[in-house]
């Protein structure tokens, strides 16, 4: 199966025991920005402290505790924060305790690069099942599918139709490919033994049914709504709750698979890197491979399972048109590649072939890190840096010579180096005095070190970003308040049938000068959010590479 048991993906502390000042300050804007005030409090002080019970939550934000409630049914809603039960001594009492993901939280930064990815694999509808079920936390998959169709409905032609049914068609895609999977269900504790069930139920699933969508009848089309309209149901949660009860799946509620999307976030990364060193044609061959196994590769295995060229060539697209010798041909060049991200592992069936997953994972973390020297220091100090990782271990004299550099510059770039963390300086004594003159002083790179030092900075750079933006967007409060409300005045006159002299007069409310200030805070959002997104890709990188790093 794609991915691990969903008893261990809801197991807490997931990421390290510690999290860092940037890390929490991080997950603090992210909640604030995604869920408001209270939401973030709470999310926060569960960071600081660790597991806490209801009431201590209170106590620690000053939140009353209906607030402390509802942050936390918005936390374990979206699975950024799990709960257990223990009790004080044998006999004592039982309460719950809450603990936060931050792992979790961090994901918000992604959230937009899944519904890109599922807009491009299954186009607008598997782009707003997963935004959906994104902004829900959890859905089932009839309320999905009917929110996806209404909306689909209201931006569609006029006289075009969207069935229930093509919305479920997708919906059935994402599931089958891993990208949807269900909740855990509830089941009370002490339920099958005939106790007294404890106030916390206890998540439990049927792997086999983790991916496997119910046979419930959708027939329909969406429909186009206005305004007061679509919030009818929000603004009655009696009426809302009536008929989602009435639907044939109630009570069985689908999450995203974010391990699926970071399995193929991981395989795009491959693909992009073999392409660019070779050709297109070897990218689309490793893509073939990476296809052909996805699903029967766990997220954390090291190698794909072994493929024959027969079965490759048998899965190739046929535009390509490849020959059989031509493919071999390519094979060959994979395999002896320096980079070895596929490795021959036998000649049957004309030869057997694996995906080198961890290898390659290595190998394009140390070229992002490489690429971060160069920007940082220069090309002669990424000289100095890539010389370090072949050969490991290094005098000064020896990398004066080994890289062609004056010992003046050398030293000075390697002292740089040393004291911004991305060179480590060992000292190896002859003797127990450790005495200069017979002290052997080596230059090395840990590449897990220095990838946990830039991974912090990445943190921190995205946390300026998110912190600019708000304050771009604070700074001109008002401005944008008169635009939207202008906006909105426009979209009234036009549904009533005014001429174009009024709109006109409506549209000069706005003078230039504050056209010019919109037109640049738009530019400069872009351009933050741009940035955002490109950091998140080296954070991708470098947190699937740790995590990959840590022994099993």
């Amino acid at each position: 199966m794609c991915v691990s048991s969903p008893r261990t993906e809801f197991a807490v502390n997931h990421q390290p025991a510690t999290m860092t000042a940037v890390e929490t300050r991080l997950c603090e804007l992210l909640l604030r920005e995604h869920f408001g005030e209270l939401v973030s409090r709470a999310g926060t002080h569960l960071v600081h402290m660790g597991p806490q019970p209801l009431r201590l939550v209170a106590l620690g934000t000053g939140l009353n505790l209906d607030q402390v409630k509802k942050a936390l049914c918005v936390l374990l809603q979206h699975g950024m924060a799990s709960f257990k039960t223990g009790k004080r001594g044998v006999s004592g009492p039982t309460w719950v305790e809450y603990t936060a993901d931050c792992a979790a939280m961090l994901r918000m930064l992604r959230y937009t690069r899944y519904v890109y990815c599922a807009k491009t694999l299954y186009g607008d509808a598997g782009e707003l099942l997963i935004e959906e079920t994104l902004q829900h936390g959890q859905l089932t998959m009839s309320a999905a599918v009917r929110r996806v169709a209404d909306r689909m409905a209201s931006t569609a032609d006029e006289g075009k139709t969207v069935e229930y049914s093509d919305v479920a068609a997708a919906f059935t895609n994402l599931v089958n490919t891993h990208f949807l999977q269900r909740c855990l269900s509830g089941k009370e504790e002490g339920e099958s033994e005939g106790a007294r069930p404890e106030a916390a139920p206890m998540l439990v699933s049927n792997e086999k049914d983790m991916y496997t969508v119910p046979k419930i009848p959708l027939i329909g089309h969406g429909k186009r709504r206005l305004s007061a309209d679509s919030d009818d149901l929000d603004a009655h949660p009696a009426k809302k709750r009536k008929v989602e009860e009435s639907l044939p799946d109630d009570g069985i509620y689908w999450r995203v698979n974010f391990e699926r999307f970071h399995q193929h976030f991981h395989n795009q990364a491959i693909v992009s890197a073999v392409a660019s060193k070779m050709d297109k044609t070897a990218g689309e061959i490793v893509r073939t491979m990476l296809r052909m196994s996805e699903l029967t590769t766990p997220p954390n295995a090291a190698f794909t399972q072994l493929l024959a060229s027969t079965e490759i060539f048998r899965s190739l697209p046929p535009e390509y048109g490849m020959t059989k010798p031509v493919l071999d041909q390519y094979l060959s060049l994979l395999a002896d590649d320096p980079m070895e991200f596929v490795t021959k592992s036998g000649e049957s069936g004309g030869g057997t072939f694996i995906v080198n997953l961890l290898k390659s994972l290595k190998t394009m973390a140390r070229c992002t890190l490489e690429s971060i020297v160069q920007e940082r220091f220069g090309s002669r100090a990424a000289r100095i840096f890539r010389l370090l990782l072949q050969k490991r271990h290094l005098e000064q004299k020896q990398v004066e010579d080994f890289a062609m550099i004056p010992a003046k510059e050398a030293k000075e770039m390697l002292y740089t180096m040393v004291s911004q963390n991305f060179v480590t300086l060992q000292e190896i004594p002859k003797a127990a005095d450790y005495a200069p003159a017979r002290t052997f002083y080596l230059y090395t790179v840990n590449v897990e070190q220095t990838a946990r030092f830039i991974l912090q900075r990445c943190y921190k750079t995205v946390t300026n970003l998110i912190a600019r933006r708000h304050h771009e967007t604070k700074e001109n409060k008002r401005l944008l308040e008169k635009a939207q409300r202008i906006e909105a005045i426009l979209a009234s006159v036009q549904a009533s049938g005014a001429d174009e002299a009024q709109l006109q007069e409506i549209e000069e409310m706005i003078t230039a000068t504050e056209r010019q200030q919109l037109e640049n805070l738009k530019r400069t959002v872009n351009k933050l959010d741009k940035s955002e997104m490109q950091v998140d890709e080296t954070v991708f990188l470098l947190e699937t590479f740790l995590q990959a790093s840590r022994p099993q």
